[in-house]
């Protein structure tokens, strides 16, 4: 820096507050009309809003929102013209008043420019209220404005008491196509409301090059279409569709579609029903087709396991290997659809049966059948995915229970029932694997067994197997609420229920002490009324105390 420079000061910044201007209190309300106005047109916009009643009842301070909608009729003569809605919408602006002047002496411009003019703005008051029109024009359709059903509606609208008294209904004609011109002979129009044989007037042949239009007197819904806002559609074509050709052998005839070919492909058991003859010898094609997907030592375990039984639930299957190898069958797909099929109904429901195994054939199936009955202590709510999926991660069974292990071996006997023990909540067994001495001798009774399987009890008669239901039920809930039954009890209850020939053996559980809630969910599948239930434990105790007072002994009291 030369000498003699005087340094800079330091500069302050200092605030200096905006000026106030008082805003005149003086109430605007704008209207975003959707169309050019000019001066002279101001009344006919007006018109188009419904007048100045409307727009008074719009802006009003206690309007209601149904009030405060104003609609835009581009017609307001045509009452087929669907209107635009508008919404009054709270705003916050401000109304200015702007003024250009300009010079009146054009020749005190210097160098010959052009005049500049002036412009002076000023605050004149503020919009509260503005109504906008943000939703798209409805469908429009012009009726025929001479049909008298268009007639009808004009006078309507204008209480025309005379022109709706003299109202007939025109009888229904089959001209839906009719020439473009207007239908007139002589210079004199036809009245629609009379038939042409009536006029006397010929009508001339139709030109056949003469260009036709509808005429099937279709009249306009209030609205047409429910979208008001506009939206960004934006198709896209699915990337995984490829156009699939196919040829009918017979005609030729080629045809296209369009096929997924990422689309997911389920694996499942081939499902057949009671009533089918066949039962099948081979997975499905598709099944076969996912076959090197599959590890071939869980395959041949499978295969061997089935050569062993031929028909298993899937707990009890699962239960024949480790946790681990459970988990991978579990996992893997395709593997059980390649092994076995299954039946939707009949008394092998639901169970895996081995390919081109026919228990309907064999009387020795019965001990593969399936017995179920719904848990009454069992919560009707499951829990979510999320739920099962922590739990599962948390304990990580497969991995957490050791083959050998007293977890293990608990486990696998879990489709078993011994009368006592319970190892899950849901009575859902297989004959074979009821292994209480009492069932287990009612069950290889061979005696009257049933030539030809039936579809609801399989070999048994419906007595033998009524039976067996009535005590693996009893057993199976009495355990359920901590005190096993005893065989005398189970032989107590199988001869009240032959006393009572019109109460089934499956009624005659409910004879059970069970203090459950009386609800509509909170009973076993096919279980009596609760009211019915006391009433048959009240009538078997009373044959009990009867029973003790003629053999001199005294009445034992039952709870």
């Amino acid at each position: 820096m030369e000498e003699g420079t005087p340094e800079p000061e330091a500069s302050t910044s200092t605030s200096i507050p905006a000026p106030e201007h008082p805003i005149v209190a003086t109430p605007f309300y704008s209207i975003e009309y959707p169309g050019y106005v000019r001066t002279t047109s101001v009344p006919i916009a007006v018109q188009n809003l419904g007048g100045q009643a409307a727009l008074g009842s719009a802006f009003k301070r206690s309007a209601a929102k149904t009030e405060a909608t104003l609609e835009l009729k581009l017609r307001p003569g045509n009452p087929f013209a669907h209107p635009i809605p508008g919404d009054v919408v709270p705003t916050n602006n401000l109304v200015l008043k702007v003024v250009k002047r300009k010079r009146k002496n054009r020749m005190d411009a210097d160098d010959g420019a052009a005049p500049q003019g002036e412009y002076t703005a000023e605050i004149v008051g503020s919009t509260s209220k503005t109504v906008r029109f943000r939703s798209m024009a409805d469908y429009q359709y012009q009726p025929d404005m001479n049909d008298p059903v268009t007639k009808l509606r004009l006078a309507m609208d204008n209480m025309d008491v005379e022109a709706i008294r003299t109202y007939v209904i025109p009888p229904e004609k089959a001209d839906y196509m009719v020439p473009m011109a207007t239908s007139s002979a002589q210079g004199q129009d036809i009245d629609m409301n009379l038939d042409p044989a009536l006029t006397g007037i010929p009508l001339p042949e139709p030109d056949p090059n003469q260009p036709m239009r509808s005429n099937l007197r279709l009249f306009p819904p209030p609205l047409f279409s429910r979208q008001t806002i506009p939206h960004s559609y934006n198709f896209k074509a699915n990337p995984a569709s490829m156009v699939s050709t196919t040829v009918n052998e017979e005609t030729g005839e080629e045809k296209k579609r369009l096929i997924n070919k990422m689309r997911w492909k389920g694996y499942g058991p081939i499902s057949i029903a009671f009533t089918e003859r066949q039962v099948p010898d081979k997975p499905a094609p598709n099944v076969q087709e996912a076959r090197n997907q599959v590890s071939d030592v869980l395959y041949n375990k499978l295969i061997a396991t089935f050569a062993e039984r031929p028909v298993w639930t899937r707990g009890a299957l699962f239960n024949q290997f480790t946790a681990k190898e459970a988990r991978d069958i579990l996992n893997s797909k395709p593997l059980l659809p390649l092994v076995c099929y299954v039946f939707h109904d009949g008394p092998w429901r639901d169970t895996l049966i081995r390919f081109s195994y026919d228990p309907r054939k064999d009387p020795s199936a019965r001990f593969y059948q399936r017995l179920y009955f719904r848990n009454a202590n069992h919560p009707i709510l499951k829990p979510s995915v999320m739920t099962r999926r922590q739990d599962r991660i948390a304990d990580n069974w497969a991995v957490a229970i050791e083959e050998g292990s007293e977890r293990d071996i608990e486990r696998r006997k879990s489709h078993l029932f011994d009368g006592k023990t319970l190892t899950k909540e849901t009575a859902s067994f297989q004959l074979c694997d009821l292994v209480d001495p009492m069932l287990k001798e009612m069950i290889d009774d061979d005696e009257e067994l049933r030539e030809e399987c039936d579809e609801r009890d399989g070999w048994y008669p419906n007595y033998a197997l009524e039976r067996i239901k009535t005590v693996l039920r009893h057993k199976f809930f009495t355990a359920l609420e901590g005190y096993p039954a005893t065989d005398d009890e189970c032989r107590q209850l199988l001869q009240a229920s032959e006393k009572l020939p019109s109460k089934s053996a499956k009624d005659m559980s409910s004879l059970r002490s069970v203090r459950l809630k009386i609800g509509k969910h909170n009973m076993a599948k096919g279980a009596m009324r609760p009211e019915d239930a006391a009433a048959l434990r009240l009538r078997a105790a009373l044959d009990k105390n009867a029973k003790a007072s003629r053999g001199g002994q005294a009445p034992a009291t039952d709870d």
